[in-house]
């Protein structure tokens, strides 16, 4: 089914919204910057900072947050914004390139059962590493660590060499796992393959099993855990709490980076459609759009590489109650989305001049939004209307 498409182009500023941001001070641990927005004055607190490549966060009990470092570390951030050790137990992970430790959700019964799910870049042998997925128990101490660690799911297929590992992470209704993979940048072609799991977004059990009404289950030469395929790095992953949609985003080449509504058993291009050109400025794609293959709700030409994303549904900000929000890594901003059921209308760049990648992006349960940044300075950082 085709679907409305936004284009932005850096010429096109039509249906955007960009927003003049202002600096009020410098910012250390615990201090605030102020910035302006369509919701007014914004407030963006650092809670916590000495993070090297921090990737997801998680909200845990007690107001503390379990925060991923793509270097192989888990930490728990305490209310007052202390790290904790290391949390031990966590496995060995291949960081090389855009690999590591990388998303982190906690079960939607955690706290009965202290369970999280990760995903991390697994080295295979002498040649590459793949995406792999991890339960475990977290106990919090002086000294945390995970108990019951077990991978529940590797990928299957070309190894990578460093690149394109997708890795985003959303527990659905049913408490299944919606998991993204990227097709290794050099195995795009592999994207459209069903024999392998490159360049899919997955649908597992919390044990990494296929669920029977999976769209590829008791098809030869299919893997049963493909939900969608066509993708290429995945970066963002969400559940609109108004439809139940699943909502995506993907890095393009040049250009072409998408927002999908991802449908079961849909084929989303890659690469054989698609709105960006190669690196090199050759061209890539057949065309841009093909019968059987699904269009975005919205792409970007330049790219802003769209990262963690998150629906709002807060009191704080009640002007952007029903938006979807992106962090963006070349961008170095926030993007606020405004929508009209499963269209695009308007766009809002956020915080462009703090000058950072934005790895991730949630809504915390004050209602906040909460964000991390991408450098080895990294940091953990709170956004509220300004008092």
């Amino acid at each position: 089914m085709k679907r409305p498409v936004v284009w932005v182009t850096a010429s096109l500023t039509i249906a955007i919204v960009v927003t003049t941001t202002f600096l009020i001070m410098t910012t250390s641990r615990g201090e605030t910057t102020s910035f302006g927005s369509s919701a007014g004055r914004l407030e963006v607190q650092t809670v916590a900072s000495g993070l090297s490549y921090p990737w997801a966060l998680a909200f845990l009990p007690n107001s503390k947050l379990l925060v991923t470092e793509r270097p192989g570390r888990m930490r728990i951030v305490s209310s007052q914004g202390q790290l904790s050790p290391a949390v031990k137990g966590v496995p060995e992970v291949m960081a090389t390139g855009q690999g590591g430790l990388l998303d982190v959700i906690t079960d939607k019964a955690f706290a009965q059962n202290n369970t999280i799910y990760f995903c991390y870049s697994e080295r295979a042998g002498s040649s590459g590493g793949r995406t792999a997925v991890a339960r475990a128990k977290l106990v919090d101490g002086a000294t945390p660590r995970l108990d019951e660690m077990k991978v529940i799911f590797r990928q299957d297929g070309p190894l990578s060499s460093g690149n394109h590992y997708g890795c985003r992470i959303v527990q659905a209704a049913d408490n299944n796992l919606f998991v993204t993979l990227g097709e290794h940048y050099s195995g795009r072609n592999e994207a459209q393959n069903l024999a392998n799991h490159l360049g899919k977004l997955i649908r597992i059990t919390t044990d990494g099993a296929a669920p029977p009404d999976n769209p590829f289950v008791g098809r030869d030469g299919a893997k049963p855990e493909i939900w969608s395929y066509g993708h290429r790095n995945q970066q963002g992953l969400a559940i609109n709490p108004a439809t139940n949609d699943l909502w995506e985003t993907e890095h393009g080449p040049r250009g072409g980076d998408e927002v999908n509504i991802i449908g079961k058993g849909k084929n989303y291009g890659w690469p054989v459609i698609g709105y960006g050109i190669d690196y090199s400025g050759a061209k890539l794609h057949e065309t841009a759009s093909k019968a059987g293959m699904e269009q975005p709700v919205k792409y970007w030409v330049p790219s802003i590489a769209p990262s963690g994303m998150a629906f709002y549904t807060g009191d704080l900000f009640p002007r952007w109650r029903g938006s979807l929000f992106t962090g963006a890594l070349a961008g170095q901003m926030l993007v606020r989305l405004q929508l009209n059921g499963n269209a695009v209308t308007s766009e809002e760049r956020i915080l462009q001049n703090l000058s950072e990648r934005i790895r991730d992006v949630r809504q915390g349960p004050d209602g906040a939004l909460w964000l991390v940044t991408d450098s080895s300075a990294g940091r953990v950082l709170k956004i509220t209307p300004a008092k």
